[in-house]
């Protein structure tokens, strides 16, 4: 019987790029003047299925530059090349062009033949070139620079390739006299299945459609009598629960490690650091800290120009960074850590820094009102403004300011917040605050006016009652509230989103924290903590500024989801205005 291999081919492109991700990172991670042998290994070994697999399935573009890029490998794991940066330069530029074959694959498209000829050909020259100058090594000394003897190259022939069992793919062999003891392998700690991201992504639908129902049996058993309907209400009770594990499980299907993103980043450095003439070490920590799939793919490119612009205009170049008693070597460091019910990415150079007197030229340049009695943070946020930068030349790789109010607005868009830090000649820290899952929010069921609203609980600090707060008005400053002798902005919420405006110290003030500020948002009442699932507001009707989405409540009303930041920054943004009125 023949078999369709065409129906294998989405899983042979997405191992293939696995493979590709694990050349770049093993290469990435190899030291020339030290390089280890593991690290060879895998890098040969990821080659060598690709090869394998891409000639099975007909794909004879890849099968060669692989060849070629195997026999290099080969080369050097054998001891008859000397790992160094142009070796290194020539497989990074191969596993380029497999990607760019890969993308010709998947489009079932031809592949540019002179790409094909002139990466082989590079390939090969330096196998030439190598075996010309170096003499025949003895055999004793095949792996001189390796601590120990190195195992002999796979097959030529092996496929060794993903989905297919390697137990069919090996030729017979005999049996040893005596069976060696093997540790047991735990079941099931390295199976795993490739579903489409549409299947997922439809699941998690459905499940958000549960919970809604869910909730809407939960508010219509509320009213029944518990002695009378005790099975109802146990049933009820029973499905609450399930459908909570079944929605943590379903999310967590979705869940990756933010090292998807931060695997892009070395390379980034290395050929950025190079173009500029500079210098720099790039530090990962956290690469095992886990986000939605949908944060991990709206945070990518910000945190990519981010790193842009810590090369080119944060570290210096190593003749400056001498000069000022620093490391030649710039330094820049990247974590992802947990933080509440945030993911919190840092990144940071010890390079430049901001310069306060700069950024205040260029915007009294613009037209901006400032002035020089602004704070830092204040002046820190200007590099966000559209079009905004203090570069003295616009390069190709980035421009402090340049692109930043897109960064900004991607990191907003996902409920996220960033925060700039600087010290001039100490560096710049950028931190990015972001939600764990865009799907299901935990929030604070309030009214203002007629409308329900749902406040996300990663903000609520605390609510007081109508009788233990005292707002006053503070001339340039607005209202505030005294809270154990702190006053903190009083935020009307109606007056911000258009409701209904409540009457004067009147109703419940709830305190709210975001990016490190705190304000009292005053609502009319409190309906209690309930888990919400998000629908796009912007998909279905438009951008609202001071929501991030919308839901669905248990008696099928549509309740808006607030967004707290842009509340409080809207609200102090209003008072600002009516002070600058006043005072002009």
């Amino acid at each position: 019987m023949q078999i369709d291999i065409s129906q294998f081919h989405q899983v042979f492109f997405e191992e293939v790029a696995d493979h590709i991700a694990a050349i770049e990172r093993s290469l990435l991670a190899i030291d020339p003047a030290h390089p280890g042998r593991e690290q060879l290994d895998q890098v040969f070994r990821a080659a060598h299925s690709i090869k394998g697999a891409s000639a099975t399935f007909g794909f004879p573009d890849l099968a060669e530059v692989t060849h070629a890029l195997e026999s290099l490998l080969g080369a050097v794991r054998g001891g008859e090349l000397a790992m160094d940066r142009e070796i290194a330069d020539a497989v990074l530029y191969a596993n380029d062009v497999l990607k760019v074959l890969l993308d010709d694959a998947r489009a079932y498209r031809p592949s540019d033949s002179q790409l094909i000829r002139t990466t082989r050909q590079r390939l090969d020259a330096l196998i030439e070139q190598a075996a010309r100058r170096v003499p025949e090594p003895e055999p004793a000394e095949l792996f001189g620079f390796f601590d120990a003897p190195a195992p002999e190259p796979a097959p030529e022939e092996d496929p060794g390739f993903g989905f297919f069992d390697d137990a069919y793919s090996q030729p017979p062999v005999a049996a040893p006299a005596v069976m060696a003891p093997v540790p047991p392998t735990p079941i099931g700690s390295e199976t795993s299945i490739r579903v489409g991201v549409e299947r997922v992504d439809q699941l998690v639908n459905l499940v958000g459609e549960l919970v809604i129902t869910q909730s809407m049996l939960q508010e219509a058993s509320q009213p029944l009598d518990p002695a009378v309907h005790e099975r109802l209400h146990r049933a009820v009770d029973l499905l609450e629960r399930h459908t909570r594990q079944l929605q943590e499980a379903v999310l967590g299907i979705r869940m990756m490690p933010i090292a998807f993103v931060f695997n892009r980043l070395p390379r980034l450095v290395r050929d950025l650091a190079t173009k500029l003439g500079k210098s720099a070490t790039l530090t990962l920590y956290g690469e095992g800290t886990e986000l939605d799939r949908s944060v991990i793919e709206h945070i990518a490119d910000p945190l990519m120009h981010i790193v842009r612009n810590c090369l080119d205009h944060g570290i210096e170049r190593p003749a400056v960074r001498t000069a000022a008693g620093k490391p030649a070597d710039g330094n820049i460091v990247i974590t992802a850590q947990s933080q509440g019910g945030n993911i919190v990415v840092a990144v940071s150079d010890d390079g430049a820094g901001l310069s306060r007197e700069r950024i205040l030229a260029k915007a009294r340049a613009q037209g901006l009102p400032v002035h020089d009695a602004m704070s830092d943070e204040e002046v820190w946020q200007l590099v966000f403004l559209p079009g905004f930068s203090t570069a003295e030349a616009v390069t190709d790789v980035s421009g402090r300011g340049v692109g930043m109010d897109v960064v900004r607005r991607n990191v907003q868009e996902i409920g996220g917040r960033i925060e700039l830090e600087s010290r001039p000649g100490a560096g710049t820290c950028f931190t990015i605050r972001l939600p764990l899952t865009l799907a299901i929010v935990d929030g604070m069921a309030v009214t203002v006016g007629p409308a329900t609203y749902i406040l996300p609980l990663n903000h609520v600090t605390e609510s007081l009652l109508p009788e233990t707060t005292r707002s006053h008005s503070v001339a340039g400053e607005g209202a505030v509230v005294e809270v154990r002798g702190e006053y903190l902005p009083l935020v009307e919420l109606a007056e911000v989103l258009g409701s209904t405006v409540v009457r004067d110290d009147a109703g419940i003030v709830v305190l709210v924290e975001s990016a490190g500020e705190r304000a009292g948002l005053r609502v009319d009442a409190l309906l209690g903590d309930r888990q919400v699932v998000v629908k796009s507001l912007e998909a279905n009707y438009r951008k609202v500024p001071g929501l991030s989405g919308a839901t669905i409540l248990g008696d099928g009303a549509v309740a808006l989801i607030v967004d707290v930041a842009e509340v409080v920054r809207l609200a102090s943004r209003g008072a600002a205005q009516h002070a600058g009125a006043m005072h002009g």
